[in-house]
């Protein structure tokens, strides 16, 4: 290993060998400890300082000459239109540079500065000062989604699907329909879309349970055929079944119009005074359901066919078979028999909602519903009598001399609707009463009046 001494020997005849002017700057620039000279053009060795950390925003200064002689050229080419930002920048850019990193490259780079005090600084408008305005040409498409309303799903189906008409059944719209298999489709016509306003109302949703009495104070009207009728159409057309109640004191036969005299006579004869014998055991619609006979979805229960006991019937014993059918039905028909006065007829019109006042095509038919209107209004039963439905049956078919449309007038205007059925032998005869039997003109009026009577229930 060569001496020290030989080292510096070495060194000093090398820096003999080297020219006046090389030992000069290297002479100056190590006399007095200085770290950089002006006239060498050196980059000077930067030592930031430990506490002085740049904002994140602002980009740090490189002091070397080819990077500022580079931020010049680029300052003397023209500047590029900055596009406008497509979103505000959720803080301001810092433009200004941090007071520690001034004051270092102050105190370091003053030489440096000196040095290229000839060469432009770069310019303090490469960063914006300002954010430039943000403005929208056009609505994006997401503000266009955000800003429409948002369409309910569920409220408002149709909105998505095509409304399809309704399917013409019968007539010259139905026969082109099944033509087609379908292509043409004009629509129901007149008749059948009053047709399914009728089922509508009929099938309106009930909240609670009511009852309608049938009445008349002359027999033979069609009062019976009339309960049987309405009762079988509401059991058609509306979701849950309803409930004939037989309350004629005089040995009504209304399970018999509804069954037929034979099956009635096969079946287990229990009556309404059956039930009120067992009312306390019978706390379920299957334990009531014994007691009752079934025409279809129209459940009955049978009046009692003993006069001496069907006579016995009174108002609370009504009240309370209608209390029991009121908890599993919500719409019940009261067969009530002729007149007003007997024992139950207090409780019946007291539970009843509405009542249908049964009439004839007679002077003497006619005369017998306006009198059971005056008695119900002069009795205290004024809403009864105003919202009554009149029904006028053509049974026996009366003469042409018989003005029928003066016996209607005589009677619209103290209801509030008249209904006439026609004459029809699936009514007259006073037997079996089946919906399929009858004419269309009756089915449609048995219709009506199962409507006015589900209108009649607020």
């Amino acid at each position: 290993m060569p001496d020290p001494a030989d080292q510096n020997a070495r060194a000093n005849a090398e820096d003999a060998g080297q020219p006046q002017p090389s030992r000069r700057r290297r002479d100056l620039r190590r006399a007095d400890g200085a770290l950089s000279d002006a006239q060498t053009g050196t980059m000077p060795a930067l030592t930031p300082e430990p506490f002085a950390t740049p904002d994140a925003g602002t980009p740090v200064p490189r002091r070397t000459s080819w990077a500022e002689a580079a931020a010049a050229a680029d300052q003397a080419k023209p500047a590029a239109p900055v596009p406008a930002p497509t979103r505000r920048p959720a803080k301001p850019p810092i433009t200004a540079r941090p007071q520690a990193a001034q004051s270092a490259g102050q105190d370091s780079g003053t030489s440096a500065v000196a040095h290229d005090a000839g060469t432009p600084a770069p310019p303090s408008s490469s960063l914006p000062d300002e954010t430039p305005a943000f403005r929208r040409i056009r609505p994006t498409a997401a503000d266009v989604i955000a800003e429409s309303p948002m369409p309910d799903f569920i409220s408002s189906p149709g909105l998505f699907v095509k409304e399809q008409k309704p399917r013409p059944v019968g007539g010259v719209r139905g026969a082109i329909y099944a033509m087609t298999g379908g292509a043409w489709n004009l629509g129901p016509s007149a008749k059948q879309r009053d047709e399914d306003e009728l089922r509508r109302r009929i099938a309106r949703q009930l909240q609670g349970s009511y009852n309608t009495a049938v009445l008349s104070l002359k027999g033979g009207i069609g009062k019976t055929s009339t309960t049987v009728g309405v009762g079988l159409t509401l059991a058609e057309f509306r979701g849950d079944a309803p409930c004939a109640i037989d309350a004629n004191p005089d040995s009504g036969d209304l399970v018999e119009r509804a069954l037929g005299e034979g099956i009635y006579q096969q079946a287990s004869p229990r009556t309404i005074t059956d039930l009120l014998r067992n009312i306390e055991s019978v706390d379920s619609l299957t334990a009531l359901a014994r007691y009752m006979h079934h025409a279809g979805r129209l459940h009955l229960i049978a009046g009692e066919q003993d006069p001496e006991v069907s006579d016995s019937l009174t108002a609370a014993e009504y009240l309370r078979i209608r209390k029991l059918i009121s908890n599993y039905y919500s719409v019940a028909l009261t067969d009530c028999g002729t007149g007003v006065t007997h024992n139950a007829m207090s409780g019946i019109l007291q539970s009843a909602d509405n009542l249908v006042i049964a009439a004839g095509y007679a002077v003497s038919g006619a005369k017998r519903a306006r009198s059971t209107l005056h008695w119900l209004a002069s009795h205290g039963y004024e809403d009864l009598a105003r919202n009554a439905i009149v029904v006028i049956t053509d049974k026996d078919e009366v003469s042409s001399r018989v003005d029928k449309d003066a016996i209607e007038e005589h009677l619209a205007g103290i209801c509030r609707q008249l209904i006439a059925v026609p004459h029809d032998r699936g009514v007259a005869d006073g037997d079996l009463v089946t919906l399929d039997v009858l004419k269309p003109e009756t089915r449609r009026a048995y219709k009506e009046i199962a409507a006015a009577i589900v209108d009649g229930y607020r």
